[in-house]
């Protein structure tokens, strides 16, 4: 997504805005001169002068809603960049049902949702792109823990669908794959030292290279991992 030969920088939807990766990546669009609509459940200002817009991924309203506001004040949409997701320990011996079904909600069906609202707009100028924060557990099961991984499963099956569906229009559909990145919500979890993890700034630079890249060299997958994996 070039943005020379362009009257008016590529607009970027980023969900999640609010921290972590999702703010690395608003922070890095910007400072690159992108034209961003950040979207986040909390009203606090995430970058001064960029459109801001409530957005909670548990509501199908809201997704609707942000890309309409978002073709209002720059009349067009590039790419989507979505990262809001929760993660809950829910496992197969006793995990509560209402802990899947929340994950399920937020992490599944707020991306199918997101993925149905901005669809028409990415697929009407040839050149549109949805990327999703996925996670390494969307490629693997460690341990005992099931809940988040089957959201996560679901969630690249999105992306691998609206890879397919978009093509010929134009469209590519990234799923990035990160381990632990060094952000609040890894660090409920993860033991390891701050400075072994990814960080969201590298993630950020990964984006910001996939949105650049043409057409012609789409890649639809991702993995990053910060120590190494033998299974």
């Amino acid at each position: 997504m070039s943005k020379s030969g362009k009257s008016s920088p590529p607009v970027v939807m980023i969900s999640g805005a609010n921290r972590g990766i999702g703010l690395a990546i608003a922070h890095r669009l910007h400072e690159a001169g992108y034209a961003l609509s950040l979207g986040s459940r909390h009203s606090a200002t995430l970058l001064p002068g960029v459109q801001q817009c409530h957005y909670d991924a548990r509501d199908a309203d809201s997704a609707r809603q942000w890309v309409a506001d978002t073709l209002e004040r720059h009349g067009r949409l590039d790419a989507v960049v979505h990262c809001a997701a929760i993660l809950k320990a829910v496992s197969l011996e006793d995990g509560r049902e209402e802990d899947l079904r929340e994950l399920l909600e937020v992490n599944v069906l707020g991306s199918w949702r997101l993925a149905q609202a901005c669809y028409p707009a990415l697929k009407t100028h040839g050149r549109g792109r949805f990327v999703q924060l996925v996670s390494m557990s969307g490629k693997r099961v460690k341990g005992t823990g099931c809940g988040y991984p089957i959201s996560k499963f679901a969630q690249l099956a999105i992306s691998q669908c609206v890879r397919n569906t978009g093509w010929e229009h134009g469209v590519r559909a990234i799923s990035i794959c990160p381990s632990w990145v060094n952000t609040d919500m890894a660090r409920d979890v993860c033991k390891l030292p701050a400075d072994t993890l990814t960080q969201p700034e590298d993630v950020a630079r990964i984006v910001q290279l996939l949105l650049e890249l043409p057409n012609e060299a789409a890649i639809d997958e991702i993995k990053i991992n910060c120590a190494l994996e033998t299974c």
